[in-house]
C-alpha cells in the first residue's frame, strides 16, 4: 500500500487519474503485469501516441513501471503497477519539510538470529548455500533481495535525521513480506512480530507462502517451488496506536517510545517461537511483485520557535 499524505502527492496522483482511459489502463495492468503497451493500444482502440502520451502521465506519477524487452519486431514495452492499492491523508497538511524518507536495503539488518529454512540471495545468484546462516554475515548481504528465516529476527537501524527540539508525528514502513514454509505452501500462517527500540508494538498474521505464481520482479533463475512474492505492508506508528495497512494492531504510541534527536531508531521484525510459527520472508529489490526495500517515512513536528524576552 502507498500513502499519499503531502499536497503534492495527492495532486499528482489525483491527475494522474483523471482520465477514464488511465483509470482502465492501471485496472488491465492489475490483472495482467507485463501487458505490452501496443496490446493496451490494440485492446483499447487507441493509438500508440495515444497510449504512450497516458503512460507518459502514470509513470510520471511513479503508479506504472515500464521496462524494455527485446520482441520479435522490434523492442517491446512491457507495464507494470508500482502499486496496487492507496491510500489518501487528509488529517493534516504536511510537506517536504516536516518528513524525511529513506530506503533500507533489506539485507542491511544490524543484527539477526535464524534457523533454518534459511537463506539469503541477490537478484543475481544465492549467497553462499541455503539453510546456512553463517552467509547472513556475508559482505554481499546489503545487495540482497530476499532473505528468510524459520525463526529468529532481522533488526534494522533507521537513519534519526531529526533535529533539537522536533517531535516525530508518525513512523511509517512499508515492506513486502510473507512466511516461510519448506517448499511453499499458500496457506501457511505465521505470526510476525514487530519491536521498535525492543519496545513490542504488535503482530501481523502473514497468511502464506506464496510460490504458485512467479513474483513480477523475481528474477528467471530463481527456483520455482521457492518463495515468489509476499504481500505489501504499511506499519506506522503515531500518537493514537500502531498500525498495519490502516487497522490498529497495538495500543502502543510514539509518546510511549520517547523518541527525539538523540534516539537510537531500531526496527526488528521476528518470529517464533510464541504463536502460529510459520517463518518469514521479506522482499527486496529485484524480487517479489513490488521493487522496493524497506521504505521509511518520518512525518515530524517542527521545533518550537524560541520565545523572546
Amino acid at each position: 500500500m502507498r500513502e499519499f499524505v503531502t499536497s503534492d502527492d495527492v495532486v499528482t496522483f489525483c491527475r494522474a487519474l483523471g482520465s477514464r482511459l488511465r483509470l482502465d489502463l492501471l485496472r488491465r495492468i492489475a490483472v495482467d503485469a507485463g501487458v505490452s503497451l501496443g496490446e493496451l493500444a490494440e485492446e483499447f482502440g487507441v493509438s500508440r501516441g495515444a497510449i504512450t502520451q497516458n503512460m507518459r502521465v502514470l509513470v510520471d506519477a511513479d503508479l506504472v513501471e515500464l521496462r524494455a524487452e527485446a520482441g520479435k519486431r522490434g523492442t517491446l514495452k512491457r507495464c507494470f503497477l508500482r502499486e496496487d492499492a492507496f491510500h489518501i491523508a487528509l488529517n493534516g497538511h504536511l510537506d517536504s519539510t516536516t518528513m524525511y524518507m529513506e530506503e533500507i536495503p533489506i539485507g542491511q539488518f544490524g543484527s539477526y538470529r535464524a534457523l533454518p529454512t534459511c537463506g539469503i540471495a541477490t537478484p543475481d545468484h544465492l549467497i553462499g548455500v541455503q539453510d546456512d546462516p553463517r552467509y547472513f554475515d556475508s559482505p554481499e548481504r546489503t545487495r540482497a533481495g530476499i532473505v528468510w528465516l524459520t525463526e529468529g529476527h532481522l533488526s534494522y537501524r533507521l537513519p534519526n535525521y531529526l533535529e533539537l527540539g522536533q517531535r516525530p508525528i508518525e513512523i511509517q514502513l512499508s515492506f513486502e513480506i510473507s512466511s516461510e514454509a519448506p517448499g511453499i505452501a499458500e496457506t501457511w500462517p505465521s505470526d510476525i512480530h514487530f519491536f521498535f527500540n525492543e519496545t513490542a508494538i504488535g503482530t501481523w498474521t502473514s497468511p502464506g507462502d506464496f510460490g504458485e505464481v512467479r513474483g513480477t520482479y523475481t528474477p528467471e533463475w530463481w527456483y520455482p517451488n521457492w518463495n515468489q512474492y509476499g504481500l505489501l505492508k504499511l506499519l506506522s506508528i503515531n500518537r493514537r496506536g500502531t498500525y498495519i495497512d490502516g487497522g490498529l494492531i497495538s495500543d502502543v504510541t510514539l509518546d510511549d517510545l520517547d523518541l527525539d534527536a538523540s534516539s537510537d531508531m531500531v526496527v526488528r521484525f521476528a518470529v517464533g517461537p510464541d504463536g502460529a510459527v510459520g517463518g518469514m520472508t521479506l522482499f527486496g529489490r529485484g524480487f517479489g511483485n513490488y521493487n522496493q526495500d524497506i521504505k521509511f517515512r518520518l512525518v515530524f513536528a517542527p521545533a518550537a520557535p524560541a520565545s523572546g524576552r
